[in-house]
């Protein structure tokens, strides 16, 4: 299991953090090598160096449920433009069938509903999770491996040349943009994997720390080549499998989540806010459950 850095990043004179990768060290817990995967994509576009005719960074992050793949792509987001809502997210669940990937595009001239249809990833939606802060968008394909295979070849284009041609003809240039993927592909198996090391504690546990962190990797990674072709593998960037989270992980996210709560207050009801305080025994239900 990774092990989680406890440590304060360091902070400027004003209380935020130094860095991209401290911004988002801060909001997600227990998976660094999530954050070490993609600062540097970001770093190389804000230095003008990302490639030309392709996206600024393609990522496929695997892993079960609850262990922060979509919570990765969100921290992202709010660290480059303030919002964790400046996301292009396409729901792949929603485009299991074959017709249904038109949505996408909008359908070709003289085809039923080509008027009526008007397409997600037209090149104002993905302007629109830009900002002033950063012109680098974020789109997200949430469980692509439900989609139809038609989706996968659709994303061929975009993936190599950085470009989408949509059913009116127009083109959507998706060089200024980051696509993340994420897939639920391997995870029983990871969970498998892992029930043997749940309850070994101190050193035993931190001795399979390298070995179980390699192992699912090798998971991860069989299971995307089963699923997708070589070339649609071969033009991701980085798959980051995701790590399982131990106690201390998930008490730090406990005590996000209840500061993020105290804010929601504050904001809601304003003089007429009040301060949490959770004692410990209130922690430990909420961890538990």
């Amino acid at each position: 299991m990774r092990s989680v850095t406890t440590h304060s990043p360091r902070r400027r004179g004003d209380g935020s953090p130094e860095t991209l990768q401290e911004a988002m060290a801060d909001q997600l817990v227990g998976q660094p090598a999530a954050v070490s995967a993609i600062v540097p994509y970001v770093q190389m576009y804000q230095a003008g160096l990302s490639p030309d005719g392709r996206p600024a960074g393609v990522f496929l992050l695997l892993g079960p449920s609850g262990t922060g793949k979509t919570k990765t792509v969100e921290t992202l987001a709010a660290a480059l433009h303030g919002s964790e809502k400046h996301v292009l997210k396409v729901d792949c669940g929603e485009f299991q069938l074959e017709h249904e990937v038109a949505k996408l595009i909008r359908a070709p001239p003289g085809y039923l509903g080509h008027r009526e249809t008007h397409p997600m990833l037209s090149q104002a939606r993905v302007n629109s999770v830009t900002s002033e802060r950063s012109s680098l968008a974020i789109v997200l394909f949430d469980e692509i491996e439900k989609a139809a295979p038609s989706m996968t070849r659709l994303l061929l284009g975009v993936l190599d040349k950085g470009t989408l041609r949509l059913g009116d003809n127009n083109t959507v240039n998706f060089e200024r943009t980051l696509i993340f993927m994420t897939s639920n592909l391997g995870a029983r198996e990871m969970v498998q994997a892992m029930e043997p090391t749940f309850g070994f504690q101190g050193a035993a546990r931190r001795g399979l720390a390298v070995e179980l962190e390699g192992h699912l990797e090798k998971i991860g990674m069989n299971a995307v080549r089963r699923k997708f072709a070589p070339e649609f593998v071969n033009r991701i960037d980085a798959v980051v499998t995701y790590q399982p989270l131990d106690e201390a992980a998930l008490g730090m996210i406990v005590e996000l989540q209840l500061a993020q709560l105290q804010q929601h207050i504050n904001s809601r009801l304003g003089l007429r806010g009040f301060n949490l305080r959770v004692h410990e025994g209130a922690k430990r239900f909420l961890l538990t459950h």
